[in-house]
C-alpha cells in the first residue's frame, strides 16, 4: 500500500481507502470511516438488532439491509424516499454497514409503516440516550428552539398555526431539545399547528 492508503476496518470487513487527487470525486467517500466508528462502538448493530418489527416471510428483506438503506439515505441527506434510487448501485456503501444490498424505495416505506409510534419511540429512545449518555456527566445547558415547518397539501397533522410570514398556513412546529454548548440534539417533538 502506498503513503496516501489507509486500512479501515468496518461491519462489512475490511476496507482499503486510496486518496486519488485527480479523480471524480464521490459525496460518499467518507463513509468508510464513519462505518469504522460504527462497528467500533456497536451502536449501528444494536440498533438493528433491537429493531421491534419481525419479518416472517422468507422474501423480507434483511433488517440490516432495511436500516442500511435508511441510514445511507440519511446521510446522503435525502428527504424522500425515491431519492434512494441513487443508492441502488453503490455496492461500496452497502458493504461497508455489512448490508447484502440497499433496498428499494417500496420495501424502505413498506417496512417503515409496519412500526406504530409508541414501539418506533421505544425503540429509538434508548439508542439516543446511549448515544449522549457520556455527554450528559458534566454541567450542561437544554436549549430549548421551536421551528414552525410549513406544509403543503394534506399532510397528517397539518394545522394553521401561528407564523408571522405566512399566516393560515397549515404548519407542524419542531420544538428541538439540545446541549446548547455541544449543540448536540436530546429529543425532537413535532406538535400540530
Amino acid at each position: 500500500m502506498s503513503a496516501e492508503s489507509q486500512i479501515v476496518d468496518t461491519l462489512g470487513g475490511r476496507m482499503h481507502v486510496r486518496w486519488d487527487e485527480g479523480a471524480t470525486a464521490t459525496p460518499r467517500g467518507q463513509l468508510v470511516f464513519f462505518a469504522e466508528f460504527l462497528a467500533a462502538t456497536g451502536v449501528f448493530g444494536r440498533w438493528v438488532s433491537s429493531w421491534p418489527p419481525a419479518y416472517r416471510s422468507g422474501n423480507a428483506p434483511d433488517k440490516r439491509d432495511v436500516l442500511g438503506t435508511l441510514m445511507l439515505g440519511l446521510l446522503a441527506g435525502h428527504r424522500r424516499y425515491a431519492h434512494i434510487t441513487a443508492l441502488r448501485g453503490d455496492a461500496v456503501a452497502a458493504r461497508a454497514l455489512g448490508m447484502a444490498k440497499v433496498v428499494g424505495e417500496d420495501a424502505l416505506r413498506r417496512a417503515l409503516e409496519r412500526i406504530d409510534e409508541a414501539a418506533s419511540a421505544a425503540w429509538m429512545r434508548p439508542s439516543l440516550t446511549h448515544s449522549v449518555h457520556e455527554a450528559l456527566d458534566r454541567p450542561w445547558v437544554l436549549d430549548i428552539d421551536a421551528s414552525v415547518k410549513l406544509l403543503y397539501g394534506r399532510q397528517e397533522g397539518a394545522q394553521i398555526g401561528y407564523n408571522p410570514n405566512k399566516p393560515m398556513r397549515p404548519s407542524h412546529v419542531l420544538h428541538t431539545f439540545l446541549v446548547s454548548n455541544l449543540r448536540l440534539v436530546l429529543d425532537v417533538q413535532a406538535r400540530s399547528g
